[in-house]
């Protein structure tokens, strides 16, 4: 009853369970980590870790919405196990899945469904009178919700000059709402997954380790590896050194070697901020698009893919590949090259 009077139904926190009402409707069975593996607990641990490989293999999370309850309680659950890999790139895989699947659910429902949604991320929006709008839209959007999540949209459609503005209200239709929506749901999911718990029951860790291992099969093992959190340059292989002093001279860097130097500095640590500075001395440096390129790379933009330098093979057939030493015989990707010196160097 409860949930049925603030607008959305158990299929809806089925279906969207990033909503603020699921933790309503979940707070009386005062849910603890260490309840998750005790009897009865199966079906939900089951039905969490499907979810969770389906957006490491898939990128969505298909709802299934035969039993609601085991639906709904699988969804924290799933922020717990993905916050236990304690894993960047499979915390951000996790959120975009579930930004993802929620944003085409949207698309299909009725536009009074979506307000809502769009309520709970205390939007100031509101339905068009199609009386006194001859446009093809079905929503008023204020312009400070519009710029927050188009921020990272780069696709012309999406400049606030190319909108039908009014009064400081921007014109939508379902579709444009649903994807913007996407943005929203994708950082609230991040948000949520930034929880640390001190410890993790054994089984937990199981579990944890098992979705580290797929995704490592999935997207790859240098990918998914955590860099150490300080850039250590004396870790550096030769080829990254020599285009790193190439880039500081700013000397003219091939698409390959920048492409490769730039991937190589974000997955070690650097900030995209610290990246642009570094080109800010080339002769061709544009900033838009400049940030953009750091930005995709990182994974900030577009598919929220984060690229990685190529292999030592591809940097060998391309003359990137220079200075070679003894370490660079024994391995085949620069990020393996750093991992190895770093720890080195700077054994603690």
């Amino acid at each position: 009853m409860q949930v049925e009077a603030a607008g959305f139904t158990r299929e809806d926190l089925a279906k969207y369970p990033f909503l603020k009402q699921t933790a309503e409707y979940i707070k009386p069975l005062d849910l603890q980590i260490e309840d998750l593996t005790s009897a009865g607990m199966d079906q939900i641990l089951r039905r969490t870790e499907e979810r969770i490989n389906e957006a490491i293999l898939e990128r969505r999370i298909t709802r299934n919405t035969k039993n609601l309850n085991i639906e709904i309680l699988s969804y924290p659950v799933a922020l717990l196990l993905v916050a236990a890999t304690e894993n960047t790139l499979i915390k951000k895989r996790y959120a975009l899945s579930e930004a993802k699947q929620a944003a085409a659910d949207l698309v299909a429902e009725p536009k009074e469904k979506i307000l809502k949604v769009a309520l709970d991320f205390d939007w100031k929006i509101q339905l068009t009178q199609k009386e006194n709008n001859e446009a093809p839209t079905e929503f008023i959007v204020h312009f400070t919700d519009y710029l927050r999540n188009t921020s990272h949209l780069h696709d012309k459609k999406w400049k606030l000059t190319n909108s039908i503005l009014s009064s400081g209200n921007v014109y939508l239709n379902k579709r444009e709402v649903a994807r913007l929506l996407e943005e929203e749901i994708r950082r609230r999911v991040e948000k949520r997954l930034e929880v640390k718990l001190p410890k993790y029951p054994e089984d937990i860790i199981l579990v944890a380790q098992r979705i580290k291992k797929l995704a490592e099969e999935t997207i790859g093992q240098t990918e998914i590896e955590e860099m150490p959190k300080i850039v250590v340059q004396a870790a550096f292989p030769p080829c990254i050194n020599a285009l790193y002093a190439e880039a500081a001279s700013a000397h003219h860097l091939s698409h390959i070697g920048r492409f490769t130097l730039t991937s190589f500095l974000l997955n070690i640590g650097m900030t995209p901020e610290a990246v642009n500075e570094m080109y800010k001395t080339f002769s061709d440096y544009n900033e838009r698009l400049t940030r953009y390129q750091i930005e995709h790379i990182a994974g900030e933009r577009g598919s929220a893919t984060r690229y990685t330098p190529p292999q030592c093979s591809v940097l060998q057939t391309h003359g990137v590949c220079r200075n070679r030493d003894e370490l660079c015989r024994r391995i085949y990707h620069p990020l393996k090259y750093y991992k190895l010196k770093q720890a080195a160097v700077n054994p603690s």
